[in-house]
């Protein structure tokens, strides 16, 4: 119950912010959306049916699981559509040149410890700091909105503040 009311808590406040994203991350989520509601929830559903008919159903354990399976796969059906309608698409390879840091960029940053990041400024959905794409709600993307290459800007993380350097600016495709 505690998990169920936090998850809420962060949808919540997810579809009061806006929702910028690029075409790939619409993209994406729109097929995860298409999968689930021609394919996964569907199968789920035929297995629920045939579990139903195979009597009681406190103790079918194939009933049981559908049930919950299709319950999280609406909710997710639910969050996926309310995302995509407020999406606001950005596609940073369509922008102008533009030598500040706004959302859609691409910047090659050099941290205080000397390494060198190139991290890509994404939507809240598809933000993978594996792959180096932040958020532009992270605290990183925050600190370096409007700046411009050869700035230096400063990060606040809970180890402390950190100066960074920003060597470069681009609007590519990303993917």
């Amino acid at each position: 119950m505690y998990l169920s009311g936090s998850l809420k808590k962060v949808e919540n406040t997810m579809s009061d912010t806006k929702n910028y994203i690029t075409p790939q991350g619409w993209q994406r989520l729109k097929d995860e959306l298409y999968d689930l509601v021609n394919r996964e929830r569907p199968k789920i559903v035929e297995v629920v049916n045939w579990a139903a008919n195979n009597g009681d159903r406190s103790e079918n354990g194939d009933y049981i699981y559908g049930k919950r399976r299709l319950r999280e796969i609406d909710r997710r059906i639910r969050f996926l559509t309310k995302r995509l309608e407020i999406a606001e698409v950005v596609n940073p390879a369509e922008r102008e040149a533009c030598e500040q840091v706004f959302f859609g960029a691409t910047v090659d940053i050099m941290r205080e410890n000397g390494t060198e990041q190139t991290v890509s400024i994404v939507g809240i959905d598809e933000a993978d700091a594996v792959s180096g794409k932040i958020s532009w709600i992270s605290p990183l993307a925050k600190a370096l909105m409007k700046a411009r290459a050869g700035d230096e800007v400063l990060l606040h993380t809970p180890d402390g503040d950190e100066y960074i350097e920003i060597n470069d600016v681009r609007y590519v495709a990303i993917e």
